[in-house]
């Protein structure tokens, strides 16, 4: 059997396998949008089939056996090396991204951008996502906000005295994630400490603060009510 064909194909057999679990648990959408969960599995099975192509191939012997052990030594090592970040997804899948990635980086809101904000649904609280908040608070000065609770869910970060209620939001995947915050006053549970994941009502409120990353206004909630939520399935916004 031939050294290096064979760490390859179980290279591709590992990260395919990692590939369909992550797809299959739903742990993905920790890193990447969750439209693209039948891509992962599309990919995974590819890689798979190629490696039991490979592995077949090796065990009938039609590799060739012609290079020395030094050779084929040296080549085991970059091989193998590929196989710990599938090995760590497999055993210990990293959490979403959180409070110490949210706090290093600037908010995604950019106040040259410019919209019109339709008028919210009908229903009090409603519903509405942490980025379609903070951009109605910052680009619309709360116009369509006024006057109608809202709730929203997030992540708490905490800046000295501050908490500020936070999704990330990703366009593609965990790789270019950017914070969007929103300040909490009033009610904020005083126990709740960074990453703990909140459900707020409250009102909009024109106070706002500056985003020590990147300058960008930060807007607030006066927060009515608030309780501990579990972390969601889906920890992203887009």
């Amino acid at each position: 059997m031939t050294s290096r064909a064979a760490v390859q194909s179980v290279v591709l057999l590992l990260i395919g396998g990692t590939l369909l679990r992550i797809a299959w648990s739903g742990t993905y959408v920790r890193y990447v949008k969750p439209g693209l969960q039948w891509y992962l599995v599309a990919a995974g099975a590819v890689l798979i089939a190629v490696a039991a192509v490979n592995l077949a191939r090796v065990l009938r012997g039609r590799h060739d056996h012609d290079h020395d052990e030094h050779h084929d030594h040296g080549r085991f090592e970059p091989s193998w090396l590929l196989v710990a970040p599938a090995l760590a997804l497999l055993l210990v899948a990293p959490p979403a991204l959180g409070s110490y990635a949210a706090a290093h980086g600037g908010t995604a809101l950019n106040p040259a951008a410019a919209s019109d904000f339709p008028p919210l649904p009908d229903g009090d609280p409603v519903r509405v996502s942490l980025l379609d908040y903070a951009s109605r608070a910052v680009f619309d000065q709360g116009r369509t906000l006024k006057d109608r609770p809202v709730t929203l869910s997030g992540f708490i970060v905490v800046a000295g005295e501050r908490k500020y209620l936070t999704r990330m939001v990703i366009t593609c995947c965990a790789a270019d994630a950017r914070p969007v915050k929103v300040g909490l006053a009033g009610a904020v549970p005083p126990d709740a400490g960074a990453d703990a994941w909140l459900e707020v009502t409250g009102v909009y409120t024109a106070q706002t603060d500056q985003d020590p990353v990147d300058d960008q206004p930060i807007p607030f909630l006066s927060v009515t009510a608030a309780h501990r939520i579990p972390a969601p399935k889906q920890p992203y916004e887009s």
